[in-house]
């Protein structure tokens, strides 16, 4: 199994670490061998698990594939500090214990799909994304990571604002089709209920809000977003803010406006069709962010 880099300072961590620490003579040949030894062992069980240790062709994918993992965890333990990396490299658990932890960190990335993947916890897409031959002239592995961990904080954000900030505990996944749309829904709810868990009859409800002056601004709503945001796990706050769009907060606003023009209407009983037609109207010249999407039956 090579593990040596035409160009050191792009390819797959493990092998820049490898690289920089012959150039610096800080790796003998019998630690260099000492870490190849144990990359072929790792490699034959990887390729006894998942593939076919008999083929050729499967037994190198599987040193890829731990090629990757093992970057993957080395660096992140490392702190992508090459000379750090190198002193667990030389470790008792050398490389197990990088690609356990790189194993672990794809298992909590992965989309649980429901459909069945070669790797077991870990998406096959992933997988392939982060493995890499060891004189590969550049590494993406680390950014795709960073990709997956993106969309999983995401996900499991929009799962926290449900389950946090709704009174019901049952969700249409086309209900919502961003964390934007369930963040909306929240802030804008609980600001005119008063903090209350959100509830499918704010359409109701209107009629008896009385709408405060001092609501009508930036200034509150971005207030009301923030006190949201901090009754969740910071990692998950922050993977939130970082999806939020320019116009997330001039859109509540907008939408509290049309919120105003509708409870008028309705104090002049005016029939379901009416008010439909005053909400699909608005909805068509201007996204109505926080105003409920349900069907009142």
């Amino acid at each position: 199994m090579q593990l040596m880099l035409r160009d050191g300072s792009l390819g797959p961590f493990l092998t820049q670490v490898i690289t920089t620490a012959q150039a610096e003579d800080k790796l003998s040949e019998d630690e260099l061998k000492h870490i190849k030894s144990k990359a072929v062992l790792m490699s034959l069980k990887f390729a006894d698990k998942f593939y076919n240790k008999h083929k050729m062709h499967l037994l190198e994918q599987a040193s890829h594939d731990v090629i990757g993992v093992v970057s993957l965890g080395l660096q992140e333990l490392s702190n992508s500090d090459i000379h750090q990396a190198l002193t667990l490299l030389l470790a008792p658990e050398g490389l197990v214990k990088p690609f356990q932890k790189g194993w672990n960190m794809l298992v909590t990335v992965s989309k649980k799909t429901g459909k069945a993947s070669l790797y077991g916890d870990v998406e096959e897409q992933l997988l392939q994304h982060i493995a890499s031959p060891p004189d590969a002239e550049e590494w993406t592995g680390v950014a795709h990571y960073q990709h997956a961990l993106t969309e999983h904080r995401r996900t499991q954000s929009m799962q926290l604002l449900q389950q946090q900030f709704y009174a019901r505990t049952h969700f249409d996944e086309f209900e919502h089709f961003s964390l934007e749309e369930v963040l909306a829904e929240v802030v804008f709810y609980r600001t005119l209920t008063g903090g209350d868990k959100v509830r499918q009859d704010l359409k109701k409800r209107i009629r008896n809000i009385t709408l405060q002056p001092h609501w009508f601004s930036d200034a509150f709503f971005q207030l009301q977003t923030e006190a949201t945001l901090t009754e969740l796990p910071e990692a998950n706050a922050n993977a939130i803010r970082e999806d939020l769009g320019q116009h997330f907060i001039p859109a509540l606003l907008r939408t509290l406006n049309f919120a105003k023009s509708y409870q008028a209407l309705t104090h002049t009983d005016a029939s379901p069709e009416k008010l439909d037609a005053l909400e699909g109207k608005q909805g068509l010249t201007n996204p109505l962010l926080g105003w409920p999407q349900y069907i009142e039956l």
